[in-house]
This record gives structure tokens, sequence and C-alpha cells, in this order.
């Protein structure tokens, strides 16, 4: 991880922000030394039986900012997430910022452009986001110097971003009794994915590690923040020096008994859009429902 600018020395303050709806946490990441900050995985709410938006989770996100007098500078998307909404338009409607995902976001386009039956109108360039991360990329929240790290194996567009002593990790791990991701979605790879996890603990041990889900394994509270040495220690799926080859069979087997997440289908349409809705010719916002495609 030499390559990679590590500042353990600033530690920028994190507020989570838990749906219960999904499991879901987004995070509000203020940098110590300024009122910038950045918005991480948000939510936007849907009853997808009666087809309604709705946006309490990200309102609730938005009053904290304005409470803080705080300058939203990124929205930042750890990867298209096949469970929630994105609401980062919505909060850049109402507070500003950029809109960033990884490069590889072209790569899913082109998957479920495919799936979806998206005509021509459709861009697969990445162009709804405004920053398309490459491994490595250094990017500002005032004065907190971030970067992004690529992450594939949950799906090909995952990325890690370490801002100062946080390192928010999307999919790519859960807490440590919680283990890890699928990686059976179209791009995923198990594989790739024992690889990612091995660059994210070869942060530094004290490292903050924020995840993007928690389900409370055995009952236990939800939580979301642990630390690279804990997971080297105690992650059921990679931890005490389990081996690729074992992480590579246990995930494969035990993906194939998973069942899809609820909200896949609007999910992806949405998300591969940057949270933007899609819309029938008429411009009415419309979901589809692809036929044995997934």
């Amino acid at each position: 991880m030499s390559d990679f600018p590590v500042n353990m020395n600033v530690r920028p303050e994190v507020a989570p922000f838990f749906d219960p709806a999904t499991n879901t946490i987004s995070y509000v990441v203020k940098d110590p030394n300024s009122n910038s900050c950045a918005v991480v995985d948000s939510v936007m709410d849907i009853d997808y039986a009666a087809g309604r938006i709705t946006y309490d989770n990200a309102d609730e996100i938005i009053a904290y900012v304005q409470e803080k007098g705080l300058k939203v500078e990124w929205l930042i998307e750890t990867h298209v997430h096949a469970d929630h909404l994105s609401a980062a338009p919505y909060i850049q409607s109402k507070l500003g910022g950029k809109i960033g995902i990884g490069r590889n976001i072209t790569v899913v386009q082109d998957t479920f452009g495919k799936v979806f039956n998206e005509g021509t109108e459709f861009q697969r360039d990445g162009s709804q986001f405004d920053k398309l991360f490459d491994d490595g990329d250094n990017y500002e929240i005032g004065g907190l110097r971030a970067f992004a790290i690529y992450t594939p194996g949950h799906t090909p567009a995952c990325m890690t971003h370490v801002m100062g002593d946080a390192a928010f990790v999307g999919d790519t791990l859960f807490m440590p009794d919680g283990g890890s991701a699928r990686a059976d979605f179209p791009g995923g790879d198990a594989g790739t994915l024992y690889d990612s996890i091995q660059t994210v603990l070869s942060l530094p041990d004290e490292m903050r590690l924020f995840m993007c889900h928690d389900y409370g394994p055995n009952g236990r509270d939800i939580q979301w923040e642990t630390t690279v040495g804990d997971e080297k220690a105690h992650n059921i799926h990679v931890g005490s020096g389990k081996t690729k080859d074992d992480f590579v069979k246990f995930r494969t087997e035990r993906d194939a008994q998973l069942d899809m997440p609820k909200l896949i289908i609007p999910s992806l349409q949405v998300n591969m859009r940057a949270g933007d809705i899609p819309k029938d010719r008429n411009g009415n916002p419309m979901l589809k429902v692809p036929i044995n495609a997934l």
C-alpha cells in the first residue's frame, strides 16, 4: 500500500445513518479541519409493491448536513448497489456536490443495459456520473485528502474509499462475524473478491473500516464499524489465515444457495443511472421487470 497516501493522523468525523428496510448504512464524512463533507452510499426509499418513491432517509441526511452547517463536496457510491436505490441526485439537488463511482460502472451499464433491453438513448459510458474513479485516484473533501482503491469481486465496479484513518468498503467486507458479500452477480468473482479483501487488509491495522450493510448475525445489535486488525484476526470468511482456495470454495457453495436481493430489479435500473429513475417514452418514471433474465 506504499503507493497510496495513507495518513492515519487525520481522523474525519463519521456520522452513520442506518436504513432498517435494506440494512444499509449511509455516512456523512466531515473533514476535521473544515465544514466540508462527503455523503457515502445514500438510500432512496421505495415501496416496490406500490411503485412509490419517498425520501425519508435522504431527508434525514439533508437535515443533519444543514443543522451542522456542512458543505457537501462529494456523493460517493462504493458500487452499483443491488439491494437499495441511491438518493445521490436528490441530495445533490438540495445540497450540491459531485456524484462519483468507479470507472467500471461502464461494464455494469453494458451488462445490465442488455438485461433491461435499454435502447441506444441509455449511455453506457458512465456520463451520468460527475466523476469516474480509477485505482489510486485522489480527491479532496475540504482539506481532507481521500483516495479510491479498486476492489472488485462483488461487482466489477467496486471501490473502497479511504479518507484519513477511515475506509468505506462497500460490500467488499462485512463485520467480522458477517464475513463477506456474495460474488455471483454478473461480473462478480469469488477469487477476485478474496484478492480485493487482501488489498483492504493490507491497510494499517488501526484503519477504521465502515460497512455498507449489516444484518445482525445471531441476533446481535446492528454494527457498522470495525478495524483492519479485527477483520484480519476474526473475519469468519477470510480471517486467521484462511486461504484463497478455502474462500472460493465456501463463497461459491454459499452463493448458490442465496436468493436474489428483493430490490435488485429497481436498484440496478436506478443505480446504473447514478440514482435517476428511468422514464418511458412519454417522460413518466417507469421501471421494467425482465423475465427469466437474472
